[in-house]
């Protein structure tokens, strides 16, 4: 449980870092496309930053349960897949990466859905 919160201090940390990258370091330097695919990025991930440390204080509540652990790992590997193909998409211009993203997004998709499944189901 102390991980969860641990990486979700530090996805949410690493999230301002970015962004204030992005908005001093990257504004006028990149094509528009690239630099909103950049700050999508960095949006999803404090979402997720903040989804995952919601999770961390229910299982500190209520302990670890499978739906939870589940939600967690969607949270960060979907986060890494989303946002960290978008940070490559538009930094270096990887083409396949765009591919990658939608299965970043479907795992987040599925942390939300474990999420409310575990919340549900295995706290009554």
């Amino acid at each position: 449980m102390r991980w969860v919160l641990t990486l979700a201090a530090l996805s949410g940390a690493l999230s301002v870092v970015l962004g204030a990258f992005a908005a001093h370091g990257l504004r006028g330097k990149l094509p528009q496309s690239l630099f909103n695919a950049f700050e999508t990025g960095i949006h999803y991930q404090m979402m997720h930053s903040l989804a995952l440390f919601g999770v961390g204080l229910v299982m500190l509540h209520v302990g670890q349960k499978t739906s939870l652990s589940v939600a967690a790992w969607s949270f960060v590997i979907g986060t890494l897949l989303f946002s960290g193909s978008l940070y490559g998409l538009a930094m270096l211009q990887i083409k396949w990466l765009g591919p990658v993203t939608p299965l970043g997004g479907i795992l987040l998709i599925i942390g939300w859905l474990a999420l409310a499944y575990g919340l549900w189901f295995e706290l009554g």
